[in-house]
């Protein structure tokens, strides 16, 4: 397998999304440069930390690894840490654990989920089973907390809440809503849970590690979390795309395997005859499909649901959320990393415009 590339001069601008859309002006640009740099020592480190002696361990762990990703939770990192000193060590610490945690939660997601593939490749359960995947992920976790373990109590209480926030939002999303719960806040608050807390664990750690003011620490964890829920919201919207070419998703992925997002959701509250008759056929066929049916049995409902405008609304409730984001970084100077935190946020729920 190719390794992810890490050598100086490396195409990482475009491979992390470091583009006009986020970094734009010549000051931007050299903040961007300093990121990347950043980035560079974060890939470089990170190799050497999924090395392992055991030939079958080193080639699970470097396998969703090197299969690729933005890298969007180290380049938070890094970009909330020039509001401090910038990046040191123990930023880069940082952001190799919160990417681990990130990896690993990928191993144990796909195969409670029984995704297919994962970054283009096949999901690690499907090539080594479910055990030795659910291993894998163990073992990057435990590997994000010895390298947090290195810079004290803080570190490792951000990465033990961060953690439990993650294996909650899990156990919520599996259990799902119980009576009395509304499932629409429920939804949010699985997406707060399992997206909102890592992405808000980067945004708060690139500055406490580099010693910036620490009343910017709570504006960025709020910022981090609503960026995650607004991204999760998109996502909803893109399960739906009719062009799989351009988004890299079969439409209605989630929807299909029997996993509701927003726009069912907000389908299943409409009482008009025929979004209760729409809601009624995807039922019918996800039944069907979970007992051996054709996925593609679908394919005229989700069209259906794509055009309907409990899709729009999921659109509008995810711009909402960004621009909730970017409120809350009032409380940090103006400049280039609050420009570019804003053209972050702005970026990532656009991606279903």
């Amino acid at each position: 397998m190719t390794p992810s590339p890490s050598a100086p001069g490396s195409p990482l601008a475009s491979r992390f999304g470091l583009n006009d859309r986020v970094f734009a002006g010549p000051i931007a640009r050299r903040l961007a440069a300093r990121i990347e740099e950043g980035l560079e020592r974060v890939e470089s480190e990170l190799a050497e930390e999924l090395k392992a002696a055991d030939p079958l361990v080193d080639a699970t762990s470097r396998y969703l690894y090197e299969a690729g990703g933005k890298r969007v939770r180290p380049m938070l990192v890094l970009l909330t840490a020039q509001l401090g000193g910038g990046v040191s060590q123990r930023v880069v610490d940082a952001a190799k654990a919160l990417e681990l945690m990130h990896l690993g939660s990928l191993y144990h997601d796909d195969v409670m989920d029984g995704a297919d593939r994962r970054r283009g490749v096949e999901a690690a359960h499907q090539v080594w089973g479910n055990s030795i995947a659910i291993l894998t992920g163990d073992l990057l976790l435990s590997r994000a907390s010895v390298i947090m373990a290195r810079n004290g109590e803080e570190a490792m209480r951000l990465q033990s809440e961060t953690f439990e926030r993650l294996v909650l939002g899990q156990m919520h999303e599996t259990l799902g809503a119980q009576p009395g719960d509304d499932p629409i806040a429920f939804y949010i608050q699985v997406l707060a849970d399992k997206t909102g807390s890592l992405i808000a664990a980067a945004a708060r750690a690139g500055a406490y590690f580099s010693g910036a003011d620490e009343r910017f620490i709570e504006p960025l964890r709020t910022y981090g979390e609503k960026v995650g829920v607004a991204f999760q919201l998109a996502d909803d919207v893109i399960d739906l795309s009719a062009a799989p070419g351009d988004t890299g998703k079969v439409p209605g992925t989630d929807l299909r395997a029997g996993v509701p997002t927003m726009p069912y959701l907000l389908l299943a509250r409409r009482e008009d005859e025929a979004s209760r008759e729409l809601l009624g056929r995807i039922d019918d066929g996800v039944a069907r499909i979970a007992e051996g049916a054709d996925p593609s049995l679908l394919d005229g409902p989700l069209a259906e649901l794509r055009d309907h405008e409990v899709t729009e609304a999921t659109r509008e409730l995810s711009l909402e959320w960004t621009r909730a984001a970017v409120a809350a970084l009032d409380a940090l100077p103006r400049g280039t990393v609050r420009e570019a935190l804003t053209r972050f946020a702005e970026s990532l729920a656009i991606r279903s415009s």
